[in-house]
């Protein structure tokens, strides 16, 4: 129902941020470990979100990358995880070391984290392990993949082209154009040039 909601970040409240945008005001649950990638108060931000509709009302989820949103959604298909559960996952261990984990099966690492035993471990090795994107670091694809550029990365992703490799290309041609709209679209058509002269590894041509 809602995908991305951008606006004025507005405050926060426990694990909590408020967005405004026109009359509106957003209540976004989100990861308490990512508080601070949405910015300071006053200032524009954007979270991909995710709404839980559930007996009693519902609650929207938000999330600084559309990757991070993808491995919550991911997170909730082991069996015994529900949306508070991975979010508390994803606000105790970044994106990427959580990725890490679970492809190297790394039970240890994930039992480090609030709230995960050993059977919890084991299950969300065995039903996610393989079929995760790889996520970066937390200066690196995740935060690319989130404002400003994240329109960029989600156009080219749609067109085809692998998103590691569209990740990789933003992040080389980022420096090189101003914020902004004109600036949006001179960083996708040099990303997309890149891509289509297969540069920045990892593929260039849509699959």
């Amino acid at each position: 129902m809602f995908n991305k909601i951008h606006g004025i970040l507005t405050g926060h409240s426990g694990d909590s941020i408020y967005i405004q945008t026109g009359g509106i005001e957003w209540d976004i649950i989100v990861p308490s470990r990512c508080l601070a990638l949405f910015g300071p108060v006053g200032e524009e931000t954007q979270a991909f979100t995710w709404l839980h509709h559930y007996e009693d009302g519902m609650r929207l989820f938000g999330f600084p990358s559309q990757n991070e949103r993808e491995l919550f959604i991911d997170l909730m298909k082991v069996e015994g995880i529900g949306p508070r559960q991975a979010l508390k996952i994803l606000s105790g261990i970044a994106p990427a070391e959580l990725t890490e984990a679970l492809e190297a099966g790394n039970v240890k690492a994930l039992q480090t984290i609030s709230g995960v035993g050993p059977k919890l471990a084991q299950k969300m090795v065995l039903a996610l392990k393989g079929t995760l994107v790889e996520m970066g670091d937390e200066s690196g694809s995740a935060t690319v993949a989130s404002t400003p550029w994240a329109d960029v990365v989600a156009s080219l992703a749609d067109m085809g082209f692998d998103r590691k490799a569209v990740v990789a290309s933003v992040r080389s041609h980022a420096s090189a154009v101003k914020e902004g709209q004109d600036g949006e679209k001179d960083l996708f058509r040099l990303v997309l040039m890149d891509l289509a002269a297969g540069g920045s590894s990892g593929g260039g041509s849509p699959r």
